[in-house]
């Protein structure tokens, strides 16, 4: 059930956290501070051709928004980040085992190579850009409602730039 109090409360918690006024939000969505003032104390809702730009400029959700910032989140199920690590290593040990120039291997490779419009390669023997792909396959899976422990994120990734920019995917995504 649609709360107009509680979305308008999530909405001016998020607004003040990020240190917009009204008519900063409301000049950064084009609509007025009238606008959002009457979001705000729930008389009226954003139009939903809004709610991305809302969502986007507020570093959060649709979901979160309409929800009142109670997570009503199901997700979809649980990664281990060790398992992203072997799933990367699984490509590297394909090509050992088949051979790099293996038709198998090389279509996999190639595919990758094409859908990521990347190199995967040199992350088989660079620990940085190893990194990279894990934190793009953690990425992928917490964007298809996978959860996974911001615990098990911190102890796995050796560099705090890829961390950092899981755990801000995983915030964005209402999984903390």
């Amino acid at each position: 059930m649609i709360d107009n109090v509680k979305i308008g409360k999530q909405i001016s918690l998020l607004r003040t956290s990020k240190g917009l006024t009204q008519a900063e939000l409301g000049e950064r969505l084009g609509v007025t501070f009238q606008a959002v003032s009457k979001w705000e104390r729930g008389e009226t809702l954003p139009d939903i051709s809004i709610l991305p730009s809302l969502a986007d400029i507020l570093e959060t959700t649709i979901d979160s928004i309409l929800c009142g910032g109670t997570n009503n989140i199901s997700f979809k199920g649980k990664i281990q980040v060790s398992n992203m690590i072997d799933g990367i290593n699984c490509l590297k040990q394909m090509g050992e085992k088949l051979g790099e120039n293996n038709i198998i291997y090389r279509y996999a490779i190639d595919g990758i190579n094409k859908g990521m419009n990347t190199d995967i390669e040199p992350a088989f023997t660079d620990d940085y850009i190893f990194e990279v792909f894990v934190a793009e396959a953690i990425i992928q899976n917490v964007i298809n409602g996978m959860y996974v422990d911001i615990t098990d994120i911190k102890r796995n990734f050796k560099h705090e730039h890829f961390r950092n920019i899981v755990l801000n995917y995983v915030k964005k995504y209402n999984i903390i």
